[in-house]
């Protein structure tokens, strides 16, 4: 509502996420009737403070009686205050129930979970059910005051974003993930649903995205279930948000009953990050598989207790329990190997102390992914996991040669298809080589060397090149910035104004990103902007 008394709108904005809690106040005196204070706290399991301050908030839209400790109080207008009934505060909502309320919702769950790409092992994914999904959505609509809220979601295997959205499409929802098959299925179904989600690719080990760090009002995450994972993705969401004080943290985490003392290690990594177990929900969560755990997890509601949380993760953090990430995989292949490419180079990643020469100079990939480094004849050790992260580290790099280490395995080297998808990202940049079997059998480096265009390249190539070098930098920015170079370099400059239209018409989903952050599947699009813009302001310089 536009129209509340200031001082309401103030307390609501100052109470964030929880002002759900003051709309249980005014739902109730909605229905016209007089209530005192402690009947409001009985009926509404609202603080009396909270109470209190609604009350006194509502200022000449309330009636007051005589006075006295059970003053009775009635809204002058209830219908102004229609929008507020109905607004909940008991159990969450089983699937059933929350089915029977969001029946559209219910419906594109069901296909879109039965459309979405098979579970990753490596990942520790497993789906949850669409049940589950809607029942998240419902319980976040229930419990906090989502529209206008910004939810972000720390990986999205189980589309909780979507079933969010779905229940509150007045709210918006920002995914970080690596697996880029669910960015591209989330980002296509949330433009097809006409809902406000914007999807990030990071290996959260390395670092949040800048562009959505500090971000979110609230945060959902279903992380890998060991200590190390969980503490990892939950410490991701507290550096996304805008004020965790304001906000809460709900963490879907199960394990068998057999291991309680997994439980208790990572319940104990919880309370150092200054978290209050606000709620735990058991068997909240369902799933379409770990029946080690009973195809169940909880649901925890953590309500963080300052600002930021209390120390760092380390970015080698083993956090599945399967695959090349795990706890108990091992160490860095071919870093004993990769050591040979160094000479007197930057060693960028995971490298063993043991490995490197004397002297050489260290960069972890954190740091490398989060600002320009600028490093002689850099070498990058994404063995033992981190391969995901080729494109988005080679790109990040500003040395005109940079070369990294990947397991041949690694789906951007096995085979053409994946050569060529790597290509995509890199070029007209750099010009990109593979050397396979080397520096061991079973690894392979990927080089790349600058390739300068000259003022007789095509102009998109420019651009995009040109995007590339500021690979850390703000999409919208580095378009825009590279398309008035391009066409002045060209005799024929567009202006600021021209620009910025061009950017936001033919780049509509570029705000809020990086070339580093951006999902895979946008790169072809991105191509095909700076075509059309490079293409339009060819077109306007001949009108004129």
């Amino acid at each position: 509502m536009s129209d509340l008394p200031s001082d309401l709108s103030a307390l609501l904005d100052e109470q964030g996420a929880d002002a759900a809690l003051i709309h249980r106040v005014l739902g109730a005196l909605a229905g016209g009737e007089p209530w005192s204070a402690r009947e409001l706290v009985r009926a509404t399991a609202v603080p009396h403070r909270l109470v209190a301050a609604a009350l006194d908030a509502l200022g000449g839209d309330l009636e007051r009686g005589d006075g006295g400790p059970e003053e009775r109080v009635r809204l002058a207008r209830p219908g102004e205050y229609a929008g507020f009934r109905g607004a909940a505060g008991g159990p969450p909502a089983d699937p059933g129930e929350a089915a029977g309320r969001y029946p559209r919702a219910a419906e594109e769950l069901r296909r879109l979970v039965a459309e979405a790409p098979p579970s990753r092992t490596d990942l520790d994914h497993v789906a949850a059910t669409p049940g589950t999904a809607l029942r998240r959505g419902a319980y976040l609509a229930d419990r906090f005051a989502m529209p206008g809220r910004r939810l972000l979601c720390v990986g999205d295997h189980d589309l909780t974003s979507l079933a969010a959205l779905l229940v509150c499409p007045e709210a918006e929802a920002a995914v970080v993930d690596v697996d880029e098959r669910m960015l591209e299925y989330i980002d296509g179904a949330a433009g097809r649903l006409g809902l406000s989600v914007r999807c990030h690719f990071a290996d959260l080990r390395a670092g949040l995205p800048a562009s959505v760090a500090g971000w979110g009002d609230l945060v959902f995450t279903d992380p890998p279930y060991t200590p190390e994972g969980v503490e990892l993705f939950v410490r991701r969401g507290l550096e996304g948000m805008a004020d965790p004080r304001r906000g809460r943290v709900l963490v879907a985490y199960g394990a068998s009953g057999a291991t309680p003392g997994l439980v208790a290690r990572t319940q104990a990594r919880l309370a150092r990050l200054d978290l209050v177990f606000e709620a735990v929900l058991p068997d909240f969560n369902r799933y379409l598989g770990a029946e080690a755990i009973g195809a169940a997890s909880d649901l925890y509601v953590l309500r963080p207790m300052s600002r930021t949380a209390p120390g760092g993760g380390a970015e080698q953090a083993r956090i599945y329990s399967q695959g090349g990430n795990a706890k108990e995989a091992a160490g860095a292949a071919g870093a004993a190997g990769a050591a040979e490419l160094l000479g007197g180079g930057t060693a960028v990643g995971d490298w063993p102390a043991a490995a490197l020469p004397e002297g050489a100079r260290r960069v972890r990939l954190a740091t490398w992914l989060a600002s320009p480094v600028p490093a002689e004849d850099p070498v990058l050790l994404l063995t033992g996991g981190w391969e995901a992260l080729l494109g988005r580290a080679l790109l990040a790099g500003t040395a005109p040669r940079i070369r990294a280490v990947v397991p041949s395995s690694a789906p951007e080297v096995r085979d053409a298809a994946g050569q060529r998808a790597l290509r995509a990202l890199l070029e007209p940049r750099f010009r990109v080589r593979f050397l396979k079997g080397r520096p061991g059998p079973r690894e392979t480096v990927v080089e790349v060397s600058a390739a300068p265009l000259g003022d007789g390249a095509p102009a998109a190539e420019r651009l995009l090149a040109y995007c590339q070098e500021r690979a850390h930098g703000p999409l919208p920015r580095t378009l825009r910035e590279g398309l008035i170079a391009v066409t002045g370099r060209d005799g024929a400059p567009v202006n600021k104004r021209t620009a910025r239209s061009l950017v936001a018409g033919w780049a509509p989903w570029a705000p809020g990103r990086t070339l580093l952050d951006l999902p895979g599947h946008r790169f072809a699009e991105l191509r095909a902007a700076a075509e059309g813009m490079t293409a339009a302001a060819a077109d306007l310089a001949a009108e004129d």
